[in-house]
Formats: C-alpha cells, sequence, structure tokens
C-alpha cells in the first residue's frame, strides 16, 4: 500500500511501525514512539536509526553512552537536535514528548553520536509559492551514515513543494535507486505519486505515504496549513546519494524562480539559541 492512514500500523510500544517487509521493499523504515514518562528499551537489529523529537525531549543510552536531546515544542517551532544509534545495539530511551525513528538496513556499525541543532544546515529551497524549508540533519554531505538519509521539509500554507515532480528509482550518473517514505505532521494538505502507479491522497498529521517508485511530488500544503514530512531513504549503492531526475514535462519550472522573491515567511524555524 502507498498510503498509511495515521494510526493504522501501531505496535506497541510504537504507534507506526514500518520496516522493510511491512513496506515490501528492501531497506527504508520508520518508527514513531510516544512518551509520557516511561523508560522504553528496544534493539536496533540490523537498521541503524536516528532518535528525531518531534515534541518534547528524552535521553538515551547506548553502548555505554548516555545522551540528552533537548527536543524542541514541535516540528513548527524549531530545529531539533538528534541522536545517532548503530546496528546491533540495545537502546534505552526516556522522556516525555513524541519520537521519530528513521531507520535503514546497514551492515557498517557506526558509534553512537549526538546531532546538535546548531550544526543542522537549514536550506530554503524553490521561490514563490514553490517556496520551502529544508532541515539537512542528515543528508549525505552533513551527516555520515551507512544507508540511512533522512531530512525534513517544512511547506508555508499555500505553497508546493517537492516540485517540480522527480523520481530515484533508476541507478545512472545523475539519478540514485531510493525507496522513500514521506511521514507529515500539519495539514492537511496533499501529495502526489505517479508514473508506475498513482497516489493522489489529502495527508495531516501522522500520515505516511511510501515512494517505492514512480515520480513525486507535489506535496500540496493547503492555504492557511502549514505542512510539515520527514522524508526517510535508502538505497543499494555504497555512497549515499539524493540524485533524482525531474519529470521532463515540469523540469522548466525550476528556471522559473531565477525571477521570483523567496516566499519571506521561510525559513519557518531555526536552532534554539
Amino acid at each position: 500500500m502507498t498510503f498509511i492512514p495515521a494510526g493504522s500500523t501501531a505496535n506497541a510500544p510504537w504507534a507506526l511501525w514500518i520496516t522493510p517487509e511491512t513496506a515490501g521493499w528492501a531497506r527504508s523504515g520508520l518508527r514513531l514512539l510516544h512518551l509520557s514518562g516511561e523508560t522504553v528499551e528496544f534493539a536496533t537489529g540490523g537498521e541503524e536509526m536516528v532518535v528525531l523529537p518531534l515534541s518534547g525531549g528524552c535521553a538515551i543510552e547506548c553502548d555505554g553512552v548516555r545522551l540528552t536531546l533537548h527536543g524542541r515544542t514541535s516540528v513548527f517551532h524549531a530545529v531539533t537536535d538528534f541522536a545517532y544509534l548503530p546496528v546491533e545495539a540495545t537502546v534505552r530511551i526516556t522522556g516525555e514528548g513524541r519520537f521519530a525513528f528513521p531507520s535503514a538496513r546497514a551492515s557498517r556499525r557506526l558509534p553512537v553520536r549526538y546531532g546538535p541543532a546548531d550544526r543542522v544546515p537549514v536550506e530554503v529551497r524553490g521561490a514563490g509559492q514553490s517556496s520551502r524549508q529544508v532541515n539537512n540533519f542528515c543528508a549525505p554531505d552533513a551527516f555520515d551514515c551507512d544507508k540511512l538519509v533522512a531530512v525534513e521539509v517544512l511547506t508555508p500554507g499555500g505553497n508546493w513543494s517537492s516540485y517540480p515532480p522527480h523520481k530515484h528509482d533508476t541507478a545512472s550518473e545523475h539519478e540514485a535507486v531510493l525507496e522513500e517514505i514521506y511521514y507529515f505532521e500539519g495539514g492537511p494538505g496533499y501529495q502526489r505519486v505517479y508514473g508506475t502507479h498513482d497516489t493522489l491522497t489529502e495527508v495531516s498529521g501522522g500520515d505516511v505515504v511510501l515512494v517505492p517508485h514512480g515520480y513525486h511530488g507535489p506535496s500540496m500544503a493547503a492555504p492557511g496549513y502549514d505542512l510539515y514530512y520527514l522524508n526517510v531513504l535508502a538505497g543499494p549503492a555504497e555512497k549515499r546519494s539524493m540524485a533524482f531526475c525531474d519529470d521532463p514535462r515540469h523540469a522548466w519550472v525550476r528556471s522559473s524562480w531565477a525571477d521570483q522573491p523567496v516566499d519571506p515567511r521561510v525559513p519557518m524555524t531555526r536552532a534554539p539559541r
């Protein structure tokens, strides 16, 4: 299935549970955990993960390392710090809030690490009604992982992101093969996927759209409603990449941005000071 409604994959203690097996592919996964002061212990198994606070903060113990994530009030209030968890690790997490765990099947074991909020590259992409903010916290050039790639995108109400539509399902010099997860907060908005299969669905907080292949975009924020999504990607290549190919019918849109001002609402968030 491409569209996964909020709550439909809950598997205690996880409010959202997407593994490569449940998604029907080989690498990308995502979990969501709600905490009210309790401690949850779990094993990462064959997946490397990032602990990403959506709201609230937490304390983490893994491989003898203790980390504190200060987190944020919500995805629309600040850029957050995060933590990296390696494969074959036992993890204890205690906190108050909601936490996403983007993941990918991996073979290289890297150390537990802390990602400070003030080192997250924040990018303003597009112009006009295609203006949006991208938090490249786990992009290939920003943070080292074996296979996992993850970024956050914030789209002001009335704007489009993931636009022009693009794909990454064919290995070439200019395109990487990637399985992609969209996890949404805010909204309502709309997500389009087409080419090899077709989806046009309304999305809001907690919903997920899977993109195994084909063109995806735009992600449309309804006027008056800001839209957030977390992208989780992983592919078979040895080197991590986010290389993509625009739908040639709409690629011209990029050149139009040069003559348009950037929406003054972006960037919508920054790292706490």
